[in-house]
């Protein structure tokens, strides 16, 4: 028998205006969106910010179904909307912000399961990585190198 061991870095910064400035518009645009989220039954708004190697920002909110299920996460919704309006370009980073009016969310939240394979996915798709920016409503950010940093025994086409 042999252990694999599995580590992930997270660099921490005390507040955006440490980030990049870059870092720090994209996820302007990610906060922005989250104005747009459907979320009538949990109140938690996720805005998603996507950076475009041409320059564009893309973005993408959550979208609640009263069937759980059915929701769209706001990564996803950034993805998709970057490979339909820009589909050979490269991401070259993804921002999320969360937000909830019922309570002050100081910490980020990193992306659900689900989002973390699509993430890794469109990794694989540009064989490129994509740096993660996460953020509450305030408080730290996070940034990730890659999706495959939170998702690091995935599944991708090589099984297929």
């Amino acid at each position: 028998m042999k252990t694999i061991e599995i580590t992930t870095s997270v660099k921490v910064y005390e507040n955006l205006p440490e980030l990049p400035v870059d870092f720090r518009n994209l996820m302007a645009a990610a906060k922005a969106a989250q104005q747009l989220a459907y979320a009538p039954y949990s109140d938690f708004r996720v805005g998603a910010a996507v950076a475009l190697e041409d320059g564009r920002v893309l973005t993408g909110a959550n979208q609640e179904n009263a069937a759980y299920p059915m929701c769209m996460c706001a990564e996803r919704v950034a993805l998709g909307n970057a490979n339909m309006e820009a589909p050979h370009v490269t991401i070259t980073a993804m921002a999320v912000s969360v937000y909830n009016p019922r309570k002050t969310i100081a910490e980020p939240a990193a992306p659900c399961g689900a989002c973390r394979q699509v993430i890794c996915e469109q990794e694989s798709r540009q064989n490129q990585p994509i740096p993660l920016i996460l953020q509450g409503a305030e408080g730290p950010v996070y940034v990730i190198e890659s999706g495959r940093d939170l998702l690091p025994i995935g599944f991708d086409k090589s099984f297929l």
